[in-house]
């Protein structure tokens, strides 16, 4: 149980609404939402930041999952990992795959680029102040500038995400992912 009170879409003031209509289509993060809309204005920017991001979509979505998921795994945040493991299987990473990106040098449904990614997203989360330029260089030969500021943004943001869920007990909304079965998490 959340530590926080979990709001609905009923709780929002009648402007938010609208947002909260958007967040759902982002999937199912109803109960994360729910206890940022505790505060308003986190709820909001959060939200509005999020959707747009994902409406503009300058990053490829396979990548930006491998970055939330590995970043996941590294601060152990069960509700990450559940909400955004199934998204990975959309993008071809098996369930048992994505519980062992950490493992990223020798991982066999990995391409190059998405070993890379998974490289960046754990040098962000451990060894943010020693990522050196030459992983920038390995970086710009396959993204924009404004694909590695995003991704650089999403992995920082995702870290927060972590901290956010697990301190407060945001419980995951249980649906069934693509082969039909319930994602499991251990309750903190």
């Amino acid at each position: 149980m959340a530590r926080a009170p979990v709001k609905t879409r009923e709780d929002l003031p009648e402007h938010l609404r609208e947002l909260w209509d958007r967040m759902v289509t982002y999937g199912p993060f109803e109960n994360q939402a729910g206890v940022m809309a505790n505060r308003l204005p986190i709820f909001e920017h959060t939200w509005r930041l999020l959707t747009q991001l994902s409406t503009e979509a300058v990053l490829p979505k396979r990548y930006l999952e491998l970055a939330i998921v590995a970043v996941s795994l590294v601060n152990q945040c069960d509700f990450c990992v559940a909400q955004h493991g199934p998204k990975l299987e959309v993008e071809g990473i098996s369930r048992e795959g994505a519980q062992t990106l950490l493992d990223w040098q020798n991982h066999p449904e990995l391409t190059d680029l998405d070993k890379l990614v998974v490289e960046y997203s754990i040098a962000v989360t451990s060894n943010w102040n020693r990522v050196r330029d030459a992983m920038f260089e390995r970086l710009r030969a396959h993204f924009s500038e404004a694909q590695i500021v995003e991704l650089t943004w999403r992995i920082a943001l995702c870290g927060a995400f972590n901290r956010f869920n697990d301190v407060l007990q945001v419980e995951v909304v249980e649906e069934p992912s693509l082969s039909g079965s319930v994602p499991s998490v251990a309750s903190n």
